[in-house]
């Protein structure tokens, strides 16, 4: 008879064999244990072999950010931002986030006003709007998956507004998003990659046709607009891969972070029903129950760097062109920042201090839009439902870069 095979167990495997980049791990939601372990004992560990190849992976909160701010030794430009290496053909789609100063910055200041606090104060009526619609049509009493019905579809209706683009195909971009990051790689399946290409190609069509009549026309404020009328953007349209890549850049930065934390804060209220009374209680907390839920869930998982000289790293030597992994997961679980930090605490008084959003330069510039989004969500969630109940199987989706989250069956239950 055959012995079945035994799954490696945290405390008894060499740790030199640990590798935390398994999409596995994040499909179960098995991966606390892994990176405490390298928190505490190898906190710059180096991981000789996996499908990725070898890298070290950088788990402590200050070594992240120790990381994240020093791009005079760690390149996101190097060797692009995921553990994966990019393919051939992927490696002409350029974008902003894999760029490093002062190229980046050149880039980053054109559409960064489209975020800016005057910008999101017009908007926040516009949100509020579209929340409410979504709220109010939802099945009350009945079953239904939260992660469409609203993640997704509050996220589609703000991407689609944030580039003015038709609000009946707002979805595409949601799907655009996806299959972004859906590379065997990076999720452990293997998929259609010319159903992929020819789906990044409907993408760069799009927005190219999108990008000639906002050339043509006054400048606005979504984008579009604001690149193809940007002094050091407006030739983007010559290039057609760095357009795309810099479009696909911020429609998956406005996609993951918000849908993926509207989902991850309902199931983390669920696991911590004091949490929630804590809310009911007092609805003053939802903004900074919204920094709790972006460090809890933490959309984004990990940011690479490449290095460009030997340099010792926390008594590490990383040698010129070794990957490096800023796993921001663990660095928002560093027990020496958040005390109890696998809990969700609305009112954590440091839960502004998470990596969710990177640090340094390359800190994502919508961050203020997707807590906007979260805490006006919330506030409207709060005026109608005393609780939104999970009342089935959470289902997440294999991905070691976008921690995503499929399927989480609620019912609502009102005052």
């Amino acid at each position: 008879m055959n012995t079945p095979l035994q799954m490696p167990d945290v405390a008894t495997q060499a740790l030199e064999d640990i590798d935390v980049s398994l999409p596995g791990r994040f499909r179960d939601d098995d991966w606390h244990d892994w990176f405490a372990r390298l928190r505490k004992e190898d906190p710059v560990h180096y991981c000789r072999d996996s499908v990725n190849g070898a890298y070290w992976s950088v788990t402590k909160h200050a070594d992240i950010k120790a990381v994240d701010t020093n791009h005079e030794i760690f390149s996101s430009e190097a060797g692009g931002v995921a553990i994966v290496d990019p393919r051939e053909e992927d490696k002409a789609v350029e974008n902003f986030i894999a760029m490093d100063p002062p190229r980046h910055d050149e880039q980053r200041k054109t559409v960064t006003p489209s975020v800016a606090p005057t910008n999101l104060a017009t908007m926040e009526p516009l949100i509020r709007e579209r929340v409410i619609d979504i709220l109010d049509n939802l099945p009350v009493g009945e079953t239904f998956n939260w992660v469409d019905k609203v993640s997704v579809e509050l996220t589609a209706r703000m991407l689609a507004t944030l580039f003015d683009f038709p609000y009946e195909d707002r979805r595409k971009l949601v799907y655009w998003s996806d299959i972004t990051t859906n590379v065997p790689q990076v999720t452990g399946i293997e998929i259609d990659m010319e159903e992929r290409q020819a789906g990044l190609q409907e993408c760069a069509l799009t927005f190219y046709q999108l990008w000639q009549e906002r050339a043509a026309a006054e400048p606005k404020f979504d984008l579009i607009s604001m690149l193809a009328h940007g002094e050091s953007t407006k030739d983007l349209i010559s290039d057609p891969m760095k357009l795309l890549g810099n479009i696909i850049l911020l429609i998956v930065g406005g996609n993951d972070t918000t849908r993926n934390s509207i989902s991850g804060g309902v199931i983390a209220l669920n696991e911590y029903p004091d949490e929630y009374q804590k809310l009911r209680d007092d609805a003053a907390l939802i903004p900074n129950m919204v920094s709790e839920m972006i460090r809890w869930q933490t959309p984004v998982i990990h940011m690479r760097r490449t290095a460009l000289k030997d340099f010792d790293l926390n008594g590490k030597d990383i040698k010129k062109g070794d990957k490096v992994i800023m796993w921001y997961l663990s660095g928002n679980r560093d027990e020496s920042v958040f005390p109890d930090a696998d809990r969700l605490i609305i009112d954590r008084q440091n839960a502004r201090q998470h990596v969710s959003f990177g640090f340094g330069v390359h800190r994502c510039m919508g961050n203020r839009l997707a807590e906007m989004q979260l805490r006006v969500l919330w506030e409207e969630i709060q005026n109608r439902f005393r609780k939104v109940e999970i009342v089935g199987e959470i289902k997440r989706l294999p991905n070691n870069f976008i921690r995503g989250i499929s399927d989480v069956p609620v019912v609502l239950h009102p005052y």
